[in-house]
């Protein structure tokens, strides 16, 4: 009962305190862009290590001044509270894994790319391996032709968890790098040809 009363009471307060506390990090931070001028007007799917996702919606904002957007998250307890978090700005969730129940979810983002959402994910989530290229971002690329914005979120300050993905929070009074590639089309790539390059320029942003 206390568990219960104790999430219940996290579900409200956290979410709203997390936003407030994102947009102070935002605000206390220099921002450069490095990242093409427009992305054109497509559904496309936005990719990040999940390590920097704090920061996500940001870099979303600099193309889409209206959201329209939904986030793969996680089922468990801890994605539910993104979840909540992000709404603050905007954005909508898909609830689920690609790695549990793998197909309903990835049913889910290709028809909400097909009627003109964008899609948030971060390939080695929501477990990992760390940095390693998953399957549902090439299959839901492949599947709808959508094309892929790779990106990076790399504060010159920043504090980083003892947590599986090494998770980043950028400290006020440094620079935010926000990182993006033009639209990558990986619809007519083999699979680990696809995961080979989606890594490849994921790991060299700079290039």
């Amino acid at each position: 009962m206390l568990k219960k009363l104790f999430r219940y009471i996290a579900l409200i307060a956290v979410p709203f305190i997390a936003s407030l506390f994102i947009r102070l990090l935002y605000l206390t931070n220099k921002k450069e862009f490095h990242a093409p001028s427009t992305i054109g007007d497509e559904p496309t799917i936005f990719a990040c290590w999940h390590g920097e996702l704090l920061m996500l919606p940001y870099l979303y904002s600099y193309y889409r001044k209206t959201p329209y957007a939904k986030v793969l998250i996680s089922p468990h307890f801890d994605g539910l509270l993104i979840s909540k978090t992000i709404k603050y700005f905007g954005l909508g969730t898909i609830t689920g894994s690609t790695h549990k129940n793998a197909a309903r979810v990835l049913l889910q983002a290709m028809k909400s790319l097909k009627v003109g959402y964008d899609i948030g994910i971060t390939p080695d989530g929501p477990k990992g391996p760390r940095h390693e290229v998953a399957d549902g971002i090439i299959v839901m690329s492949q599947k709808t032709k959508a094309k892929v914005v790779l990106v990076r979120i790399l504060p010159t300050k920043f504090w980083k968890l003892k947590s599986w993905d090494k998770f980043i929070i950028p400290k006020p009074f440094g620079t935010i790098h926000f990182w993006a590639s033009e639209p990558l089309d990986i619809s007519g790539t083999g699979m680990e040809e696809a995961r080979t390059f989606l890594k490849k320029r994921l790991d060299n942003y700079e290039k």
